[in-house]
């Protein structure tokens, strides 16, 4: 979804408060008050409350999972998956807003095929990236060449899934979490746990 500078700035507005408050709470008017605008300006740039919710999403799905600086992959592939997910972990308070986010619109797609299909095509993305990235460590000699790509990546999302969902309930420092993370995708990817 591509969205304008004001339908942008917006959806940023809408995604402070699904974090503060649920998606219960945002409203066209909410939005406004949020972004301090004319209720009319935000019906404006979204036809529909559901526009909006659409284009919030996609705020949070291109803002919040940025991938580790550097090609991706390097300097080896546990370590860049290892960043990776500590990059989006809930392990501080603006991981947790956007794990709260994610949340919700998960919550929001099993019943929205529009919400559940951009959810889908994000992470169908992020795991096509994973296996390739697999595939290409396998080809230069990096991961075993018994380990299936595509499975692995999927076991490694699911992973970093389960992970995001025992650390909103269960918060542990980010030291801890990243020495057992580390081993768990070196032993999904077949590799040693430390270089």
């Amino acid at each position: 979804m591509d969205l304008t500078d004001r339908q942008t700035e917006l959806a940023d507005a809408a995604l402070r408060i699904v974090a503060r408050s649920g998606l219960g709470a945002l409203s066209f008017r909410a939005v406004a008050s949020e972004d301090r605008c004319s209720l009319g300006s935000v019906q404006k740039a979204f036809p529909s409350k559901q526009r909006m919710v659409a284009a919030a999403f996609t705020r949070l799905r291109d803002t919040s999972a940025p991938l580790p600086s550097g090609e991706p992959g390097r300097p080896n592939l546990r370590r860049w998956l290892v960043d990776l997910f500590i990059g989006v972990l809930p392990l501080d308070e603006p991981r947790r807003a956007a794990h709260r986010q994610g949340e919700v619109f998960a919550e929001v797609a099993l019943v929205d095929a529009d919400i559940a299909a951009a959810i889908a095509e994000s992470d169908a993305r992020l795991r096509g990236l994973i296996a390739s990235l697999i595939a290409r460590g396998s080809a230069e000699g990096e991961i075993p060449a018994w380990v299936d790509p595509d499975t692995a990546a999927w076991a490694v999302w699911a992973l970093a899934g389960g992970v995001a969902s025992q650390l909103g309930y269960d918060p542990e420092p980010e030291s801890e979490v990243r020495t057992r993370l580390d081993a768990a995708i070196g032993a999904l990817l077949g590799v040693a746990a430390a270089d």
